[in-house]
């Protein structure tokens, strides 16, 4: 299993990233009845050695009324579709019901308990495949059409959420998202400062770790392979490092200045630099920033951000420090 993968998992072995995958993300009127404070990941003990070998795979369960109701959230991180996709979750569902048979991990009616087949996919093509192995079986003869299986799975297809859908969400689940598809390290930053906000209270200590493991060990090197960061412990730290990584690349441009090219480099990463700096500034008067005020703060240039930043000083409402732009 890759360190992504690795990560991935981590952080999904969290109920609290399981009930905001679900609460987010699963936009269906039976998620309101559960029972999210009942959360629990399904034990080994429970699961057969072919469900085991999926390393990517969680299960876990939830109270919905008076039952059980299992979640088999299956990760994939591969860079194409699987056309197939519905045959192997009929499969990994049956695998699961041998098992809950064999545990007597049945209803209070001797019945097998309800499933979510829920699918996590975060690769670059968007996905096209069938979710119901219906669609995966040619035309029938009449009156054969009733024994062809039917299982839907559910799909979430991280990249084909938009950050305006994104953004707004107080939810962790959506800030994985964000920081998988963040391009700067302004957009890393601006989720880092809503991940310290929620992540603060000692019950959140290992989810918050794991978060900065899989920051440090996956996005870091993706986004700046050419910076070497020490170990992290804790998300502060982490947008620290990153402001004084901004500041470097300034100082080192301007000292490089007589290369080739590299006048655009500084007046990039001065302008980034100032950005990011405009917005801790903001963040610290005004708290959390929308949307909306992130992209504003983005499309400024060097002549506007000035004039924003001066006004800053005396303004009593964020609306305020960007009133005279065009």
């Amino acid at each position: 299993m890759s360190e992504h993968d690795h990560s991935y998992k981590l952080l999904f072995s969290h109920a609290t990233m399981v009930k905001d995958l679900l609460r987010g993300f699963v936009h269906e009127a039976w998620v309101e009845e559960l029972d999210l404070a009942s959360l629990e990941k399904v034990s080994g003990s429970f699961i057969s050695d072919d469900l085991r070998s999926r390393e990517a795979d969680l299960i876990w369960r939830v109270r919905w009324s008076d039952q059980w109701l299992y979640i088999y959230l299956l990760i994939e991180f591969q860079s194409t579709v699987d056309p197939f996709m519905a045959v192997r979750m009929l499969t990994y569902l049956g695998l699961l019901y041998q098992d809950l048979i064999k545990h007597r991990q049945l209803t209070a009616a001797n019945q097998l308990p309800p499933v979510l087949p829920l699918v996590l996919y975060n690769g670059q093509p968007r996905w096209h495949s069938a979710r119901n192995i219906r669609d995966l079986i040619s035309a029938v003869p009449s009156g054969l059409d009733k024994y062809r299986p039917q299982l839907e799975y559910l799909l979430l297809d991280e990249g084909a959420l938009s950050e305006q859908e994104l953004a707004p969400l107080q939810n962790l689940v959506a800030a994985l998202f964000r920081l998988e598809r963040s391009q700067t390290v302004t957009d890393i930053q601006a989720v880092l400062t809503h991940l310290m906000d929620w992540l603060q209270t000692p019950q959140q200590d290992s989810l918050r770790r794991d978060f900065i493991t899989w920051l440090q060990r996956v996005i870091l090197p993706k986004r700046l392979p050419q910076v070497q960061f020490p170990p992290i412990q804790e998300l502060q730290e982490m947008r620290n490092m990153l402001a004084e990584t901004v500041q470097q690349w300034y100082v080192e441009a301007e000292t490089q200045g007589h290369q080739q090219g590299l006048q655009q480099g500084l007046q990039q990463g001065k302008l980034e630099g100032e950005r990011l700096i405009l917005k801790l500034q903001l963040q610290a008067k005004f708290g959390l920033l929308s949307l909306a005020v992130e992209e504003q703060i983005q499309a400024l240039d060097a002549e506007t951000l000035l004039p924003c930043a001066q006004r800053l000083l005396t303004a009593t409402t964020i609306e305020e420090v960007f009133t005279e732009l065009p």
